[in-house]
């Protein structure tokens, strides 16, 4: 499907009461990459992330519950109209017993991987064949500390993402400066521990990609503000680190943190964004090595780049701005892999996450 073809949607995850709209919808022009709102949902609490199945028409959010025992994560499907660019909700269920932060999907649309930041832990969920979430099938307890002593006092899952096969999924932990390899039994239906990366002390691994190629994979570390170059060994599922760069330019001393990750379709350029510095960071991707080498830093025009994506063309990147409440448009140069701002920038209320997709029009 290309874009002469298909238009454009664009789906944002945010921070929100459930009395407010939480999850938009916008689509984005091709040309110009100006963003226009089509549809919001709200009854939903803080629905930060989300994963979409654009084959299937589904989106699944993240969202918060309040039960007698303290904060709960749930999780909610939508059915999506690419006509009208709208968005119903279809069904929610319980996830963990504590607020999460990430959701994931494998490739046959089995089921779900939410991470837990506050509550150290992983779940994993069944799908079942019409989309709808289904029950919690499986929870997977972290364990440990590292050595920051404000934010790496106990364990922290961020993120969960599967390899290039499927075969295992990645759960990096903040708390431990550890990615966690788990695989799913689908006859138990359980996550399975396998194995687990150390990164080096203080990172706090965050986000992870992989190389389109399958040989490497890339993680994100929040708290010192680098990246981990991984060497990916698919008959073991073992990640070995090879490489650890700064995302910050050598004259910043301000403070900062580091949130998303993603690298281009053809694997040849990488990006990582800055909040504090509030910047995407912009590295070529040595094909042979892995390696990555630094081209530019470009403002996200906005505050606390928490999130940000590449639309699947390669021609834009979007970022979201939490904290100055606004989507920024770049246009992708995709030869130099340099950013320009197109000078499209939209109000959102504390914006979380972006995902996108073409559909048919």
């Amino acid at each position: 499907m290309t874009a002469n073809s298909a238009r454009m949607l664009v789906f944002v995850g945010s921070y929100a009461e459930a009395s407010d709209s939480g999850v938009y919808v916008y689509s984005l022009d091709s040309t110009t990459g100006k963003l226009a709102l089509l549809d919001q949902a709200a009854g939903l609490k803080n629905p930060t992330f989300l994963n979409l199945d654009a084959a299937r028409l589904k989106l699944y959010s993240i969202e918060e519950t309040e039960t007698a025992a303290g904060r709960s994560g749930g999780a909610v499907s939508f059915g999506i109209d690419p006509r009208q660019g709208t968005i119903t909700r279809l069904n929610q269920a319980a996830t963990v017993d504590s607020p999460t932060c990430h959701i994931q999907r494998d490739a046959e649309d089995r089921y779900l991987v939410v991470a837990s930041y506050h509550g150290g832990k992983v779940g994993l969920l069944s799908l079942h064949e019409d989309g709808t979430v289904g029950k919690l099938l499986d929870t997977k307890q972290h364990e440990g500390r590292s050595v920051h002593p404000e934010r790496q006092t106990q364990p922290h899952p961020h993120s969960a993402f599967f390899s290039p096969d499927e075969q295992y999924v990645y759960v990096p932990d903040l708390g431990l400066d550890r990615i966690m390899t788990y695989r799913i039994d689908k006859v138990k239906e359980a996550l399975v521990h396998i194995g687990e990366t150390e990164i080096h002390p203080g990172a706090g691994p965050r986000h992870l990609v992989f190389h389109p190629e399958g040989k490497y994979a890339y993680v994100i570390n929040e708290l010192d503000s680098t990246i981990t170059s991984l060497r990916y060994d698919a008959s073991t599922g073992k990640l070995q680190p090879m490489e650890t760069v700064p995302t910050l330019p050598a004259d910043y001393h301000g403070e900062n943190t580091c949130a998303e990750i993603t690298i281009s379709r053809d694997g040849r350029f990488l990006y990582g964004s800055n909040r504090g510095h509030d910047s995407i960071a912009v590295y070529s991707v040595d094909g042979e090595s892995g390696r990555l080498t630094l081209i530019e830093h470009v403002s996200t025009e906005g505050k606390h780049p928490r999130h940000f994506a590449l639309t699947p063309d390669g021609d834009f990147l979007i970022a979201a701005n939490r904290d100055t409440n606004n989507l920024t448009v770049f246009r992708v140069d995709r030869e130099s892999g340099k950013l320009t701002f197109t000078g499209s920038s939209v109000p959102v209320p504390k914006p979380v996450c972006v995902q996108m997709a073409y559909f048919s029009a």
